[in-house]
């Protein structure tokens, strides 16, 4: 089930994040500007923060797999409508609506779901390696994507991805994907007691859920969602979108910048499960501070690269908290409202961070266009990030409506 889920996340993550692979290509045949591109991708990012409370609640109370199935259905048909797009309102059609709806919602939140359900123990470190498999698919998706566009051309490597995902990561979907161990016979690793039926669980979640208004009454949801829009802002919003038309017009080669995002991906990895590990271990608040502080020194040290050396040391560096905040915001958020709660909370925490993707994306195309540099965009980013590690260490990690354990009063 995991490695199924996995895929999926592969798969799925690299649709969503590889449009800006495509910017200067779309740019070259059509004659769009850079802004109306990234309004492509702003408004990508705000839909599938839009839609995220909606997916969560359906992983919820449908269970998680039926979504995953669609979800992966509705991917593959919008790459494969993209490959043949000609005007820019059918590029947000394809790309904006059914690709946004379909990858984003094989996301983490969705995925959280799913491991509440199957681990009791553990769930940090699952929730890691399932973070890392979002950053596996920017590692393998972008330098293919690439590789695509330069042999082929950018409508080829649409095709080709959205028949993968149909013919390959779908059917593994169906055929090991389930909402929970109960439906294999199976129990949650690390669970005690008598086994629980999938009625049983079902009543459970009914009792335990906490609702968006309940939450909302909760400062640890405002501050976890206000952390959670910077690391969308600094991250998908600047980065993702950005980053491969400022690395080519810094004398970059497409190959040199391709892989330095797989450099990227691939310290995502790491990031991501040692994330996870330490959060079973040492908790999340303060891990999580220290991813953003980290992210504001990398966002500072972008200005200075200075040749494929410095760029991919520094994509190293910036990918070992790129997705790292993942397993720590989502493990907090289960560990505050509940297991029941996870998928439709994180959903709007997620919007979250998709306005402030949405934001980056457009504040970096207006201020490209306004000054011909990145360096304010990349800036401001990195203020915003040591902002969010302030915020972050205000979180009070225990869950909804616990006190404090008294003293024992003196004898």
């Amino acid at each position: 089930m995991l490695a199924a889920v996995a895929l999926a996340m592969i798969a799925a993550s690299g649709l969503r994040s590889v449009f800006g692979v495509y910017i200067k290509p779309m740019e070259a045949e059509f004659g769009w500007s850079r802004s109306m591109l990234s309004s492509v991708a702003a408004v990508s990012l705000l839909l599938l923060g839009a839609t995220g409370p909606i997916v969560g609640r359906l992983a919820d109370r449908w269970g998680p797999r039926r979504v995953i199935l669609i979800a992966l259905l509705v991917a593959g048909v919008g790459a494969i409508a993209t490959a043949f797009v000609h005007t820019l309102w059918q590029v947000y059609l394809t790309v904006a609506v059914l690709m946004t709806l379909g990858a984003g919602s094989v996301s983490m939140m969705t995925a959280a779901a799913l491991i509440v359900r199957w681990f009791e123990t553990h769930r940090g470190l699952v929730m890691g390696v399932v973070g890392g498999a979002m950053s596996a698919g920017q590692l393998v998706i972008f330098p293919l994507a690439t590789a695509l566009t330069v042999w082929w051309s950018w409508r080829a490597s649409f095709a080709c991805f959205g028949v993968v995902v149909l013919v390959v990561f779908l059917p593994l979907a169906v055929a090991f994907i389930r909402n929970g161990p109960e439906e294999r016979g199976l129990r949650a690793v690390g669970a005690r007691g008598p086994a629980t039926s999938a009625a049983q669980r079902a009543d459970a979640a009914l009792a335990g859920r906490v609702s968006v208004f309940e939450a909302a009454r909760s400062p640890q949801f405002w501050l976890l969602t206000a952390s959670y829009s910077v690391c969308g802002y600094t991250a998908n919003g600047i980065v993702l979108t950005h980053f491969m038309p400022h690395a080519v017009e810094h004398h970059f080669t497409p190959f040199q910048a391709s892989s330095a995002l797989g450099v990227m991906g691939a310290m995502n990895i790491v990031g991501t499960v040692l994330s996870g590990w330490l959060c079973d271990r040492i908790g999340r608040r303060g891990p999580l501070a220290t991813y953003y502080f980290v992210r504001g020194l990398s966002l500072l040290l972008l200005l200075y690269v200075w040749d494929s050396r410095s760029l991919h040391v520094w994509a190293a560096l910036f990918g070992l908290n790129y997705i790292s905040t993942v397993p720590a915001t989502t493990a907090m958020t289960a560990n505050i409202f509940g297991t029941y709660s996870v998928g439709e909370l994180s959903g709007w925490i997620t919007f979250g961070h998709q306005v402030g993707a949405a934001l980056g994306a457009v504040a970096a195309g207006w201020i490209y266009e306004s000054t011909g540099s990145y360096s304010s965009a990349f800036v401001s980013a990195a203020l915003l990030a040591f902002l969010a590690a302030g915020l972050t260490l205000l979180i009070r990690d225990e869950p909804l409506g616990s006190t404090p354990t008294p003293s024992p009063a003196p004898a």
